[in-house]
């Protein structure tokens, strides 16, 4: 045009779902505090008997604390319609912030004349997320090469299974944790091999391996676990491992460097991964047989065998997963022991939109959830024990349907490529 620019404008995109579902969360935490005023202090205990250096008890009044945290959150969720309004979108940060706030209020106002045991909250997290940080890994690389892993599921509950089996007869938890990875990443060959060489609809396929899964577990548990428990189903435990200096840091020594073996792998699995996406040719073909296989083919790349092997390494690590519900806790197998967490490890995949740090962090959100149900119960808070028990679940509601906002799978997720 005359005497204007001819760059071409770009559309941005506005998705309101976060800042309206900021919003409404911040109005029911005022509407709890006004139909359900509570007074008192609360007290947030910062460091354990065993703690070398030893943080003072921080005691807070429940009246002027809760309102300050919903000032705040009232404020944050201005904040991300404002960011939504202005570029399209609500920064990580905020959701972040958010979150923070409105669980310290809520805890300020649950735990009133009593104490949180904050080590021992977050402790309980990261023991809770593991398998679904584990879980989500391998649905990120799965989804990232464009094969929907539903399996998980049934890797990390296979993965249980043959870490206590292994692990009971040798004694050895290290070789369950071998055996973990191999069963982990069998039921991924399975999805694999039917989606890639049968070209059957990928979803139908993950449901059934989950089904499967619970089937054969359970059925070889009664037949053959319960039988012979002292032999097959006596899973040692992997020890904890303080870190020297790092694990004696006040708060987040004892909930990070006071680990075992699982966890540690955990901290380098994350950053492997998401180092190896964004920054190495195995990522670079691993995303572009995702987002869009005939290009990748045009180049060389074989699109088939990249999913084949990164669904097997998917596998693998989902597999690892599962051994923390048995011999990362000495717990010997049950039927269903995993109670659902594939499927929350999911959810993560898709809050975290297919980044493996998001996805982290979606994870021990849900972690956290779980371990706040617990924590609560044990302090008798007045929320009635049928909400707490529904808390990871109505979180992973919230984030996937009110805070993720827009996003987008990778292009060819769930889509079989036919060469030529």
């Amino acid at each position: 045009m005359p005497g204007g620019s001819d760059a071409p404008e770009t559309a941005v995109i506005r998705s309101w779902k976060a800042p309206i579902a900021l919003g409404v969360f911040a109005v029911l935490y005022g509407l709890l505090l006004l139909l359900a005023p509570r007074g008192g202090d609360t007290t947030f205990r910062l460091s354990t008997d065993s703690d070398v250096i030893q943080l003072p008890e921080l005691v807070v009044p429940v009246g002027l604390t809760t309102w300050i945290f919903f000032v705040l959150l009232v404020v944050l969720a201005a904040a991300s319609a404002y960011f939504v309004r202005t570029w399209g979108r609500t920064p990580l940060w905020i959701l972040i912030v958010y979150i923070v706030a409105f669980v310290v209020g809520f805890l300020s106002w649950a735990a009133s004349e009593e104490t949180i045991p904050v080590v021992g909250l977050l402790a309980g997290s990261i023991a809770l997320a593991v398998p679904l940080i584990y879980g989500a890994l391998g649905g990120v690389i799965g989804e990232r090469a464009g094969v929907v892993n539903i399996a998980i599921e049934g890797q990390l509950l296979a993965g249980a299974f043959t870490a206590a089996v292994v692990a009971s007869i040798t004694r050895q938890p290290l070789l369950g944790l071998v055996a973990a990875m191999v069963a982990g990443a069998a039921v991924a060959f399975v999805l694999v091999a039917f989606a890639i060489k049968y070209l059957v609809d990928q979803v139908i396929v993950g449901v059934v391996l989950n089904v499967l899964v619970i089937g054969l577990t359970s059925f070889l548990y009664s037949q053959v676990l319960q039988p012979n428990a002292a032999l097959l189903n006596s899973p040692p435990r992997f020890d904890r491992i303080p870190i020297p200096l790092l694990s004696e840091i006040p708060v987040i020594g004892p909930v990070l460097f006071r680990q075992t073996i699982v966890v540690y792998l955990m901290y380098i699995a994350v950053a492997l991964v998401y180092v190896g996406m964004f920054h190495t040719r195995w990522g670079l073909r691993l995303r572009a047989v995702g987002e869009h296989p005939q290009a990748a083919d045009t180049v060389g790349i074989k699109v088939n065998a990249t999913r084949f092997w990164n669904l097997l390494l998917a596998g693998a690590i989902a597999g690892i997963g599962g051994t923390v519900f048995t011999i990362g806790a000495a717990i010997p197998f049950n039927k269903e022991m995993t109670g659902g967490a594939g499927f929350i490890a999911l959810a993560a995949v898709i809050f975290g939109q297919w980044d493996p740090i998001k996805a982290t962090l979606a994870a021990l959100l849900f972690g956290f959830a779980s371990s706040l149900q617990n924590t609560l119960n044990i302090i008798g808070s007045p929320v009635p024990s049928e909400f707490m028990l529904m808390l990871p679940y109505l979180v992973t509601i919230f984030v996937v349907a009110g805070v993720v906002g827009r996003s987008r799978a990778p292009a060819a997720d769930g889509k079989p490529y036919i060469k030529g």
